[in-house]
């Protein structure tokens, strides 16, 4: 078999997957009635997730470059004599560039979760305040009724 065929026969196959796998999706055209509400948010949840992440993110600020400078110096070290020395810095760069990444990543994930638990406060604060609007002006009209 040859190397362009495989390679069809791969993209195929990866095209098959990604047309299997749309999940909840309406058919063009179709659907039944909308969302019913069924979504409930817990702050306390929300809050401990966006702890979790501020500290997973703090502990990796930490702990995840603990061993980067015995790292460095050992390839330093190897360098002169072995190809492993380049390889072990290559690495050892590579792991400081993920761990930065996955503090991004959890800075991100405590930062969202802040702001959704405020925006949803602010939305709960919003509606409460029209319901007392309405319930004060049919209070009003029906005043003006009688």
């Amino acid at each position: 078999m040859s190397f362009g065929k495989e390679w069809a026969e791969l993209k195929s196959a990866a095209s098959d997957r990604q047309t299997a796998m749309r999940l909840n999706q309406l058919e063009p055209g179709g659907g039944g009635p909308g969302p019913q509400g069924d979504l409930e948010m817990d702050h306390q949840d929300l809050a401990a997730v966006g702890d979790a992440a501020f500290k997973l993110r703090q502990r990796l600020g930490t702990d995840g470059d603990h061993a980067k400078a015995s790292t460095h110096e050992a390839a330093g070290s190897l360098k002169q004599d072995f190809a492993l020395g380049a390889a072990l810095s290559t690495v050892a760069d590579k792991w400081h560039d993920q761990v930065g990444t996955l503090q991004d990543a959890c800075a991100h994930i405590s930062n969202h979760l802040d702001y959704t638990q405020n925006a949803h406060a602010g939305d709960e604060y919003w509606l409460a305040t029209q319901f007392k609007f309405a319930e004060l002006d049919k209070g009003f009209e029906e005043g003006a009724q009688h």
